[in-house]
């Protein structure tokens, strides 16, 4: 079987890469880590979440406080994220969140971001895929799509914007 490259046209490609449409911007305030050490295949530290903003398409909302951020720095460039948290829309309506994620930097760049100091967004590659569980009837379909996003560290809070998967 050949595959043929098509022109910039894909739009009769059933198998034509997906396209993304805007769909949250969210400011997390996050605590101070808790380090707990070399766990064999990595090192694991806590950072607890307290608080934020979301602005989502169609809605707005705020992070509880009260969920956390899984960390496992992998090695000196890499970092694993697994973050919990709920938001609150401003129509009373809950949304948990579990974002999965992946932060990678020159070692000396990652090194100053552990510490808890300011870099450059454009030196960190920071991607992540959030999930959502809703059970607010105008919420459900966010189960049923795949999201993207993109985010940046800075020392007191994390700040994320993202897309669903068209």
């Amino acid at each position: 079987m050949t595959i043929q490259r098509r022109n910039d046209d894909d739009r009769g490609d059933p198998l034509a890469a997906p396209r993304l449409a805007r769909f949250a911007d969210l400011s997390v305030q996050v605590a101070a880590p808790i380090e707990v050490g070399a766990v064999g295949h990595g090192t694991r530290r806590v950072i607890a979440i307290l608080g934020g903003s979301c602005i989502a398409r169609d809605w707005t909302a705020r992070v509880l406080p009260g969920g956390a951020d899984f960390q496992l720095i992998v090695n000196e460039r890499m970092a694993r994220l697994d973050a919990r948290y709920v938001l609150e829309t401003d129509a009373g309506d809950r949304i948990c969140v579990h974002n999965d994620a992946l932060r990678t930097a020159a070692p000396e760049v990652m090194a100053r971001l552990l510490r808890g100091e300011p870099v450059a967004p454009e030196d960190v590659y920071f991607r992540c895929a959030p999930r959502f569980e809703a059970s607010a009837p105008s919420l459900v379909w966010l189960m049923e799509r795949v999201f993207l996003g993109t985010g940046l560290r800075r020392p007191s809070d994390v700040v994320m914007r993202f897309f669903e998967v068209l």
